[in-house]
C-alpha cells in the first residue's frame, strides 16, 4: 500500500544528513555504508593542505570576480587582466584559474588584443539551469528534492526510450536488471539501489532531448553522491521489498523492449506512487 500523509500526498523519502548520522550514532545501524574514497579521483589518504588552501584562494577570487561581473551591464568592460588582478589582489596564476571558473559560469568573456580584457557576459538559459542544479546540490534537502523531480521526469524518459531505444540500449538495461537480481539474491540493498540508478541512467541516456537527459542525469548524480545507505520507508521486510521492486523494473524494461507504451507508462506510474527505498544522505 502507498504510504500517504494527512493531505493525501505520497510520503516523500526521509533525508538524514551526515552530521545527523554522526550525532545520533545511526551510522552503526546502517548496513553497507558506501565507501566514497573508492570513487575515481578521490584519495583515501590525508588531503594535501597546501592544495586545499590554493583551491580556497582560487574560489574566493572567483567569487569576487563573479560579483563584479554580476554588478556590471552585459558587454561592459571590467578591465584588463592586470587591472582585475590588482582589484582582486591575487597572483597571476590564481587570477587565471578564477577567470576559468567564472567563464564556466557564463559570467565573463575574455577578449584579446588592444582594448581587450575581461567583459561582463549574459548567462545563457542552459548555463543558468546548470548553476541552479549546482545550487540544489548544496542544499540540505537536496536528496528529497532531487528524488521528487526525478520521479516527475520519469514518464518523459520512458516515453523517449519507447521510441528511440536500440537493441544495444535494451541490452544495457537488461544488464542492470541482472545486477539487480543478483543483489536481491545476495540480500544486498545498497548494490540493488545502485544498479537501479544505473538502469534509470540507461533509460534516460536514450533520450534525444539534450536538456531532459542532462538534467535527469544530474539529479541522479546528486542522489548517488549524497547517499550513505538505503532503507524501505515502511514496515515491509527489506528482502521482500527489493524483490518486489526488482520485478517491477524487470517488467518495465520488457515493456520498453516490446514498445508497449500503455504498459510502460502504467509501470512507471506504479514505480513512483508506491513506497520507495529511503536514501540516507551522505553529505
Amino acid at each position: 500500500m502507498t504510504e500517504k500523509g494527512p493531505d493525501g500526498a505520497v510520503a516523500q523519502p526521509l533525508v538524514i544528513r551526515r552530521d545527523e548520522v554522526e550525532d545520533t550514532g545511526l551510522r552503526d545501524h546502517l548496513r553497507d555504508p558506501v565507501d566514497r574514497t573508492a570513487r575515481p579521483g578521490r584519495s583515501s589518504g590525508r588531503p594535501d593542505r597546501r592544495r586545499a588552501r590554493s583551491l580556497d584562494v582560487t574560489e574566493i577570487a572567483a567569487d569576487k570576480l563573479a560579483a563584479v561581473a554580476r554588478a556590471a551591464e552585459h558587454g561592459d568592460r571590467i578591465g584588463s587582466k592586470d587591472e582585475v588582478r590588482a582589484l582582486i589582489g591575487v597572483s597571476v596564476g590564481t587570477l587565471n584559474e578564477a577567470i576559468r571558473l567564472v567563464q564556466a559560469q557564463g559570467l565573463v568573456t575574455l577578449r584579446p588584443g588592444p582594448g581587450g580584457g575581461l567583459f561582463a557576459a549574459q548567462q545563457s538559459p542552459m548555463v543558468r539551469l546548470g548553476n541552479s542544479v549546482l545550487a540544489l546540490d548544496s542544499e540540505p534537502s537536496s536528496v528529497a528534492d532531487a528524488v521528487r523531480i526525478r520521479n516527475a521526469l520519469d514518464p518523459l524518459t520512458v516515453e523517449d526510450a519507447l521510441w528511440h531505444s536500440s537493441p544495444a540500449d535494451i541490452a544495457q538495461m537488461r544488464e542492470q536488471i541482472e545486477r539487480m537480481r543478483e543483489a536481491v539474491d545476495a540480500d544486498d540493498s545498497t548494490s540493488f539501489v545502485r544498479a537501479n540508478w544505473q538502469l534509470h541512467a540507461c533509460i534516460a541516456s536514450v533520450s534525444s532531448n539534450l536538456m531532459l537527459r542532462s538534467f535527469y542525469l544530474s539529479l541522479l548524480d546528486i542522489i548517488e553522491s549524497h547517499t550513505l545507505a538505503v532503507m524501505p520507508v515502511t514496515e515491509q521486510p527489506l528482502p521482500s521489498y527489493i524483490a518486489q521492486r526488482y520485478r517491477l523494473h524487470s517488467d518495465l524494461v520488457q515493456a520498453i523492449a516490446s514498445r508497449d507504451r500503455d504498459r510502460a507508462l502504467a509501470l512507471i506510474h506504479e514505480h513512483n506512487t508506491t513506497d520507495q527505498v529511503t536514501p540516507h544522505e551522505f553529505h
